[in-house]
């Protein structure tokens, strides 16, 4: 842990800049595991380090983690369906997903069935504003359009490795714990997360996995701008009895 840009906040003021889906619980959804058979998968994998990943982008003072958690699953699984890396408009979620609540808060598999219906527009095409405004949509703008989404088997972590590697970034539910809060660097192995549903409160995106001294982790990409963590992302204990939930409710979009 360490002092950084949110120290000085409370657990109550903190939790309630997240609000994952804050008016609902999360869902869950049956799911069949994507591959019949366990596959070989690499060691260590890293899509911010293959192009499949945009920057780190910040969610400002807007319970919005949601959206930028769905964008980050679609931007990934279009670049290694397409080969281009384009930035996808959270303010686009906000604004004009129905199902979910905008900067009061979301849920990343609603945000993944809207997309699939309606399609994306590029960020520079919608701006993100960190609240909420009118929906300003233009189906003739779309960029991106998703065909369908997988579900990761709750609270297999070894299925999330697997769609992780295999597949592409996956967007994660997580607890946010006070350890996660001042997070600064290193392997955040921290034992007062939960990982039932009811506890999941913040939408990341698993962009890959590695081993370091021993400690198996994931690479997390977060939303609050890169003056938070590692510039910007966390690593997350991995095959630690499903660590803050990170794989409870995972879901992956396909391109």
């Amino acid at each position: 842990m360490g002092v950084n840009k949110f120290a000085d906040l409370t657990r109550h003021e903190f939790k309630d800049m997240m609000k994952l889906s804050r008016q609902q619980k999360p869902k869950i959804y049956g799911s069949i595991r994507e591959f019949e058979d366990e596959k070989d998968v690499p060691a260590e994998v890293d899509w911010s380090k293959k192009g499949a990943v945009t920057e780190v982008k910040d969610q400002g003072q807007c319970g919005s983690c949601w959206s930028f958690s769905a964008t980050g699953t679609i931007e990934g699984a279009n670049f290694i369906k397409t080969g281009y890396l384009i930035s996808l408009s959270e303010q686009n979620l906000v604004d004009c997903d129905s199902d979910c609540y905008g900067c009061g808060g979301g849920y990343m598999i609603d945000a993944l069935k809207y997309v699939q219906k309606n399609g994306i527009m590029a960020e520079d095409k919608y701006p993100y504003e960190a609240e909420d405004d009118k929906c300003r949509f233009n189906s003739s703008e779309v960029a991106v359009k998703i065909s369908s989404f997988t579900q990761i088997i709750s609270g297999d972590e070894n299925d999330l490795q697997q769609k992780v590697a295999l597949v592409g970034p996956v967007s994660v539910a997580i607890d946010a714990s006070w350890n996660f809060q001042l997070y600064s660097s290193g392997v955040l192995d921290d034992d007062s997360c939960e990982n039932s549903v009811e506890s999941l409160d913040h939408g990341v995106l698993a962009v890959g996995y590695g081993t370091k001294n021993g400690l198996d982790y994931w690479i997390v990409k977060n939303s609050w701008g890169e003056d938070w963590g590692m510039k910007g992302y966390v690593w997350m204990s991995r095959n630690k009895n499903n660590q803050c939930g990170i794989a409870t409710d995972a879901v992956k979009a396909v391109a």
